[in-house]
């Protein structure tokens, strides 16, 4: 009897205000007046308050009060216009979860990013949620770059939506495009800003057996064998280890086909530059042989200056091949015949510098003379029956 009377009193002041009736699943805009530990009373600019409960504030079992404050204003979900006790019966949690699902069909559609709080590790990948909804990202997507699961776990993570199924509760997420779309950005940026002979810091990715490849800030440079060091270079591991921080110089850029041509040796320190006029025609110098070909030898004359000693300037014996005579990393007397400083290329003798020494021999005596050179000086290292 005492509810009919409720109802009739409702009913009675619903006609009274004229106020328009509300329906179940309605969307109302509403103000906290009040919470507690169970539940919370809101107005929603009607005859009478909203009753939010606790299950219907959050779905995890929080305190109504960690999650709503008086004075707050919220969007309520109308599950039922009239309790019996003179409140509208109201939820936080349907109300977000339309709002939630409006948003993600909205990202999803115009591709673009949300952010969403990592839950916990799954078999594949990790459990994701914006709000109350569940995303998974699979372990494929979630970087440009392979990522221990475990360390995401309650981080927040800014993904794309790749597939949505909301019938079938199925959305997936995606990390990895974003990464992708930033890598390329930035890596355009950086191959309109390079110049040749630029100096940049980079770090070895790659060894191969023709040289090392180096990213030096999303972009990746091979430096050829050849450009390691000035000194003549075996094997790349000789010169750099992968990991290894190293500074480079930038060679060739081909934009079109974004490959990109590194230098290690310091450019400025090139030895033909810095030894060009150290070397005259006529001259005697001690080298190392660095080289053995078929026809002849090739002699180190400075670090990353060799010059060509025929195998008809090494002696006046007849020999088959420079290895007859001479072994590798030996030191020799050679005489410079001829320097051509713009193709650099140098021709050697070695049996000319032994005749310069016979030569010499004949004006001075065998003591050392005042420059402080001897005969042995001069023939040092060089193989003669």
């Amino acid at each position: 009897m005492l509810n009919e009377e409720v109802q009739d009193s409702m009913k009675e002041l619903l006609k009274e205000y004229d106020v328009k009736k509300l329906n179940m699943g309605d969307i109302l805009k509403g103000t906290v007046i009040d919470v507690n530990d169970k539940e919370a009373s809101v107005n929603i600019n009607y005859a009478f308050d909203g009753l939010i409960s606790k299950e219907e504030i959050s779905l995890d079992g929080k305190d109504p009060r960690e999650v709503l404050s008086k004075d707050d204003e919220i969007d309520v979900y109308v599950i039922s216009p009239n309790d019996g006790e003179g409140y509208v019966e109201l939820s936080l949690v349907r109300a977000l979860q339309i709002k939630e699902k409006e948003d993600i069909e909205e990202f999803y559609k115009n591709q673009k990013n949300i952010t969403v709080k990592i839950k916990e590790e799954t078999k594949g990948g990790v459990i994701a949620y914006y709000g109350n909804i569940r995303i998974f990202i699979p372990g494929s997507l979630a970087g440009r770059q392979r990522v221990e699961l475990n360390t995401l776990v309650g981080k927040e993570l800014e993904i794309r939506i790749t597939e949505l199924d909301l019938r079938n509760n199925k959305i997936v997420g995606s990390r990895r495009v974003i990464e992708e779309e930033e890598y390329n950005k930035n890596k355009k940026i950086i191959w309109e800003s390079l110049k040749e002979g630029e100096k940049k810091t980079g770090i070895v990715k790659k060894l191969v057996k023709f040289g090392a490849f180096v990213d030096i800030g999303g972009v990746e440079g091979l430096i050829h064998i050849s450009d390691l060091s000035w000194e003549r270079v075996n094997k790349p591991e000789d010169v750099v280890k992968e990991g290894d921080n190293v500074e480079v110089f930038i060679g060739n850029v081909d934009r079109k086909n974004q490959k990109l041509s590194l230098i290690l040796k310091d450019v400025t320190k090139e030895p033909w530059t810095i030894h060009s006029n150290d070397i005259k025609e006529g001259e005697i110098f001690e080298g190392k042989v660095a080289r053995l070909t078929n026809f002849g030898a090739f002699v180190e004359l400075f670090d990353g200056i060799e010059g060509l000693v025929h195998i008809t300037e090494i002696t006046n014996e007849n020999i088959a091949k420079a290895s007859d005579v001479l072994e590798l990393g030996q030191k020799v007397k050679v005489k410079v015949l001829n320097y051509n400083k713009e193709d650099k290329r140098i021709s050697l003798s070695i049996k000319d510098a032994i005749e310069s020494s016979k030569e010499y021999l004949n004006y001075i005596d065998s003591d050392e003379d005042e420059a402080g050179t001897s005969l042995g000086d001069l023939l040092k290292g060089f193989k003669f029956e």
